[in-house]
């Protein structure tokens, strides 16, 4: 069907001219453009579907971007980003050069915080309504939080300082029972019970229409008000919301968006800060989407039948059979990082603590202490949020924590938010650490092992997605380096990971050329072995490749120990040049910062032919003649 409402809407101002039946409607349309966008491009399906007359309503009664709307979890902003202004860029949702499936301000007045981590849109929303009071305006700030962002420590301090001193300011809970699996722990239960008010909101709201209608309705209405808040006081406890110094209001049905509108008109009365409790389904409006929300949180073009997270997962249970000591902790995200079957098998050893990276880390140091072997699996971009507890609650005592980091390197349509390039660099910075980084399934494997069996903090770093098998010498033994010799030894390139592939299969190409290109690929990439050293000392050149942040680098280590030793060699580095990478596929942003195959292959020849004269005087000559060829 053709979205008639939908393509009318060009800003926010325009839902004020709709009638109820007509927002009904827009809902519907929405939903349905969603789904085919997503479905086609891939993207966060549940969350957006669940967020849906919530929006809607948060426009229909905010003037954006006078009001600020900040998005918690901006993975469920897509209906946001329908309703300003963005209709006819939606199908370029997640693609190079196309609109963010996140929050992003580059992108729109409306975007006003960039939103990629949850439980931070109380704190900036906070320094929006202060800023607010400063310049003497009466907008309203409006914080969106929820999808599992409760259970992120953040969210609470700033919950704590903005209840007793913040002005036009409202929370909205957006209530789905869920973050990517089932919320986790105390406040989940909590909600559950504030839950139960649901259908005693929808009655009160009928019975106050009903009064209403009456001739003496409207004062009996108020003189009800009064009673039922002095009985309240006497006989029901405040929630925690309350005693934060909030006002409360719900919990609200999120799919009635007549229900919504009231709400959010009466939490814009008041002068003090104010909660708004909206309950919603996570993937409402698709039946898949609705019964199985975690499996349709993200929704990807082809899923994998093995991927580094599932073997991951398989290798955590078959060492937790003979190693009873093995522990696993996820902040959320058990299936994603592969712990479904060790989560059944191993109820007891398993532990889930929601979005609380901080909490996972520090807990896993108490276990440690205590004799066991914790292992927290994490996406590489949350765990940049545990960096103090490494640092002061792991690494001062020595404490034996593995860390399984997922999704290390560039992670495609997720974009800079999510994108895995920093945890080489802030974890070599910790003392007593150890970092793996394997190609295949098989080194995974191995370098999991080495990990849980070694002592200190030990990371296995691993890509999204599936292994990469190419034809060269592993030492599997040792499982700490990859030495692929040439005959002369011209030109030494160092790596890891993924990129190792392309200067594998690049050899051929060098041959025919006349240059000799050696490859050494670290599996243990920190600290830099003594061996590697020795390695790239007997090369003319050394040329260092990573898919990470060039500042602090493994290769900007490895440099300056070639230089402190005296090593006379030719020292070049390609990394990701202190920047961040936007959104697009893989493909795309390796080619961005020029770490693709072809980018690789012209480095390491122009590399060659700046230092030919050392190398084969020849050289000149054999690349111009390759350059006629191609």
């Amino acid at each position: 069907m053709k979205s008639k409402i939908l393509e009318k809407i060009s800003e926010p101002e325009d839902l004020k001219k709709l009638n109820i039946n007509e927002l009904k409607q827009l809902a519907k349309e929405i939903r349905e453009k969603i789904i085919k966008v997503v479905c086609e491009n891939g993207g966060h399906l549940a969350s957006n579907l669940g967020t849906v007359e919530l929006t809607i309503a948060l426009h229909r009664v905010f003037n954006s971007p006078n009001d600020k709307i900040i998005w918690d979890v901006g993975h469920q902003s897509y209906t946001h980003k329908l309703l300003t202004g963005r209709v006819n860029q939606f199908y370029s949702l997640r693609k190079w050069d196309g609109i963010s499936g996140l929050i992003r301000p580059s992108e729109s007045e409306h975007d006003i915080f960039i939103s990629g981590h949850s439980s931070i849109a109380v704190s900036a929303a906070l320094g929006f309504a202060k800023a607010n009071e400063i310049a003497g305006k009466s907008d309203y700030v409006v914080s969106v939080i929820g999808d599992g962002s409760l259970t992120g420590g953040q969210i609470f301090e700033g919950l704590n300082n903005s209840g007793v001193s913040a002005k036009n300011f409202i929370v909205i809970l957006n209530d789905n029972n869920m973050a990517i699996n089932k919320n986790q722990g105390g406040l989940a239960n909590y909600l559950d019970k504030i839950r139960l008010n649901t259908k005693y909101w929808e009655f009160k709201g009928a019975f106050a229409w009903f009064l209403g209608k009456l001739p003496l309705g409207k004062p009996l209405i108020c003189l009800l008000r009064k009673f039922k808040a002095f009985l309240k006081s006497l006989l029901y406890p405040k929630n925690i919301f309350e005693n934060l110094g909030f006002n409360y209001i719900g919990p609200v049905n999120g799919h009635n968006i007549k229900n919504v509108l009231c709400a959010l008109e009466r939490a814009k009365k008041y002068a003090k800060p104010v909660v708004v409790h909206v309950n919603t389904k996570k993937g409402k409006g698709h039946k898949l989407a609705e019964e199985q929300p975690d499996k349709f949180h993200n929704v990807v073009d082809a899923p994998l039948q093995r991927t580094f997270s599932s073997e991951f997962g398989k290798a955590m249970v078959k060492f937790a059979e003979t190693n009873s000591r093995i522990c696993a902790i996820t902040a959320a995200m058990r299936d994603s990082v592969g712990l479904f079957q060790f989560s059944q098998t191993f109820s007891e050893r398993f532990f889930d603590v929601g979005i609380a990276e901080q909490h996972a880390v520090t807990f896993a140091a108490g276990l440690a202490e205590s004799g066991l072997t914790p292992v927290v699996a994490v996406c590489s971009t949350f765990l940049q949020r545990a960096y103090d507890q490494l640092l002061h609650d792991v690494s001062i005592s020595n404490s034996h924590v593995v860390l399984a980091i997922d999704r290390a390197g560039f992670v495609g349509g997720d974009g800079e938010t999510h994108h895995g390039l920093f945890d080489v660099v802030f974890l070599s910075g910790i003392p007593n650490t150890t970092i793996y980084a394997p190609l295949n399934y098989a080194e995974q494997r191995h370098c999991l092992k080495l990990a849980i069996d070694g002592t200190g903090l030990c990371a296995v770093r691993y890509p999204k997605g599936e292994e990469i098998n190419i034809p060269e010498l592993i030492n599997v033994r040792e499982a700490e380096y990859a030495y692929l010799q040439q005959s002369k030894k011209d030109i030494l390139v160092v790596t890891y990971g993924r990129i190792s592939s392309f200067v594998v299969n690049s050899l051929e190409y060098f041959k025919k050329l006349g240059i000799s290109v050696s490859l050494l690929r670290m599996i243990k990439i920190h600290p830099v072995e003594a061996v590697y050293l020795e390695i790239a000392c007997e090369y003319r050149t050394v040329i260092f490749l990573e898919e990470g942040i060039k500042s602090g680098s493994v290769a900007e280590q490895f440099g300056s120990k070639l230089a402190e030793i005296g090593a006379k060699v030719n020292y070049f580095v390609r990394a990701v040049d202190n920047g961040f990478v936007p959104h697009g596929n893989l493909e795309e942003q390796l080619g961005f910062v020029k770490l693709d195959a072809e980018n690789v292959k012209n480095f390491i020849k122009s590399v060659a032919l700046s230092v030919s004269s050392k190398i084969n005087v020849n050289l000149k000559e054999k690349l111009q003649f390759s350059k006629r060829l191609t």
